[in-house]
């Protein structure tokens, strides 16, 4: 449902997040193995064990669904649950589900991107129940006494029991199409046809959850390859076979008038829109927010917005073409949609915040200065990516007026910033995004800024 882009307000839950933290030490109390895993995840990766949990399972005579429920928690209606066992989430909140069971374990289940790489990563010869590429794959790490350290792979499912799956042929046919994807076109006309045609044709064959995971596995792969933050972050949590799996958010950027089509492509693949997010009347820029619930894969859809726009559904009516190019314009002026060959504007990922800033100097990575710094959501990005701007669409900004011609000539000479990694780090269970913040770290990225300012 979209909500209001001035009231609507995720909220903060920390009674939640003390029940949730608590079982967590419980059970790293009592699980060796999961507390050492958790120790190398803060000193490799600068990442919190909690931020991979894709569950915790508990046994009702400790933690009654009752208890959850005066909480706020809602039960789950999902593909697959072991039996004697309800599935809970706080849905206002990013905290993982809580599985109530008839059994004695306590389980905790962590989520790396893929199971294979985590199993190779810890060496102790796991065996993995279901079959590559399925929607669920788990493993058993480690079990001591009734506390059971877990590891889950998902692609595409909401579900808690591997089944065999009958698509897994279409499925890696999916993942190979959506690396390799054309992402250059004569018109964006061309382009969201001929995208629009591959993702309807793996929605029928696979379903819109396993296209979408196919497809923002290859977005994150496309956009790493242009961003050296994320390759030098990504191979850190490589050393523990993790992935991306903490990943928050992956953001977009889209001219005004392919707006509606970018949301709609979205929409083909089951993402539903969240909130509408408007920066301010002095911003010039709003964004439409998405979450696909199966998935639990968010999107954050920038696009250069007017005060007369924002209490209108403008991912939906569209937006006219206008001559003055605001920070996202000109970004698309520079190196073109997102969707395509410029690929996302950054991925967000869930880090111990300062841990990170720490670190990656180290890597010769600089950080920003944080645009949030609050105890319940800290936030920075990395030194934005130079990328090299083809000649013809310089010429063609500075034709309208959009740059000027000492911008025009840093540009061509240097580059202009494209993509960047962020730093996020979310306590208290919060969803949502500080307005006044973001719209702070967009006005000092503009290129234009930077461009002035010389290489």
């Amino acid at each position: 449902m979209m909500k209001d882009t001035e009231t609507f307000d995720w909220g903060l839950y920390p009674e939640v997040e003390e029940l949730l933290v608590g079982e967590v030490n419980e059970f790293l109390s009592r699980n060796r193995q999961a507390r050492l895993l958790a120790k190398r995840m803060g000193e490799s990766t600068s990442t919190a064990f909690i931020d991979w949990i894709d569950y915790i399972s508990v046994p009702e005579s400790r933690l009654p669904a009752a208890r959850l429920e005066k909480l706020g928690f809602d039960r789950l209606a999902v593909d697959g649950l072991p039996e004697g066992t309800a599935a809970y989430k706080h849905m206002s909140t990013i905290l993982f589900p809580v599985l109530v069971s008839q059994d004695r374990d306590t389980e905790v289940a962590i989520k790396p991107e893929n199971i294979d790489d985590f199993a190779q990563s810890i060496g102790s010869g796991v065996e993995v129940d279901g079959e590559p590429f399925a929607p669920l794959r788990k493993a058993t790490v480690s079990r001591e006494g009734n506390y059971v350290l877990c590891a889950i792979e998902r692609r595409g499912t909401n579900g808690y029991v591997v089944q065999k799956p009958r698509d897994i042929h279409d499925y890696v046919a999916a993942s190979s199409a959506f690396k390799r994807r054309r992402r250059y076109f004569e018109s964006d006309e061309d382009g969201f046809e001929y995208t629009r045609s591959m993702v309807s044709d793996y929605v029928t064959r696979i379903g819109e959850a396993r296209t979408a995971d196919a497809f923002f596995r290859a977005e994150r792969s496309y956009w790493q390859g242009r961003n050296r933050a994320g390759q030098i972050q990504k191979s850190r949590q490589d050393t523990m076979g993790l992935g991306w799996g903490n990943h928050d958010h992956h953001t977009y950027r889209s001219s005004r008038e392919n707006f509606a089509r970018l949301i709609s492509l979205f929409e083909l693949m089951g993402y539903k829109c969240r909130e509408r997010y408007y920066a301010g009347e002095k911003a010039g820029w709003g964004a439409q927010i998405m979450e696909h619930k199966t998935c639990e894969i968010v999107l954050f859809a920038d696009v250069d917005l007017f005060p007369e726009e924002t209490q209108v559904d403008f991912a939906h009516n569209g937006l006219a073409h206008r001559k003055e190019l605001g920070t996202v314009g000109l970004w698309i002026g520079l190196h073109g949609e997102s969707i395509f060959q410029a690929g996302m504007h950054h991925l967000e990922a869930r880090f111990n915040f300062d841990d990170l800033k720490a670190q990656l100097p180290k890597y010769g990575v600089r950080v920003m200065e944080p645009f949030s710094y609050f105890d319940f959501l800290k936030q920075a990005f990395t030194e934005g990516e130079k990328w090299p701007v083809d000649p013809r669409r310089l010429d063609r900004l500075l034709g309208q007026g959009s740059i000027n011609q000492e911008q025009y000539n840093t540009f061509r000479d240097y580059g202009a910033i494209g993509s960047h990694m962020e730093n996020l780090q979310r306590n208290k269970g919060f969803k949502g995004f500080n307005k006044a913040s973001v719209t702070k770290i967009i006005k000092a990225t503009d290129p234009r800024l930077h461009a002035d300012a010389g290489a």
